[in-house]
């Protein structure tokens, strides 16, 4: 499946972590731009603490004890993202997670993460440059690895 809305309808779940940073690096409406429905859970948004975008979907899982046996290997919240994920047809998981991401792909799940979704916007002519916005990541608590940030950047044609 491709991420090119142009293509085909695309579904995102997002995580806590992608809705934190995008917010605070003010691209949180590109998620809007790029999927055409954003879903997230009660879970995520208690975490995420503050008031959703209206375009931003809620919605429950629905295998409680698929949750609650993920919620064993993972924190609660990205728990919820994937098992959701599992349920839901024609979707990306948001999630930037090291356990969370290798427990997905064991689960068959598409995922992406928050620095593929910035990459995205830039491919897609959503934002202009990738760089200026992997260096307001720095300036929060959300760490990019010097392996993640270089190959991102060539991937962008920014180096």
């Amino acid at each position: 499946m491709s991420l090119n809305k142009t293509t085909e309808s695309t579904v995102v779940i997002t995580d806590t972590s992608c809705l934190i940073i995008l917010e605070k690096i003010a691209l949180l409406p590109v998620l809007h731009q790029l999927f055409d429905v954003v879903l997230t859970t009660p879970e995520i948004a208690a975490e995420y603490g503050s008031p959703l975008p209206e375009w931003i979907v809620t919605i429950s899982v629905k295998d409680k004890s698929l949750q609650q046996k993920l919620a064993s290997m993972v924190d609660k919240g990205e728990a919820s993202a994937i098992a959701l994920a599992h349920e839901i047809e024609n979707k990306y998981l948001i999630t930037d997670d090291l356990e969370a991401r290798k427990l997905s792909i064991r689960l068959g799940l598409s995922i992406i993460g928050t620095l593929g979704v910035i990459l995205r916007a830039k491919q897609e002519g959503h934002i202009d440059f990738v760089n200026p916005f992997l260096e307001l990541m720095k300036q929060t608590d959300f760490r990019v690895s010097d392996d993640l940030h270089q190959p991102i950047l060539r991937k962008a044609n920014e180096v």
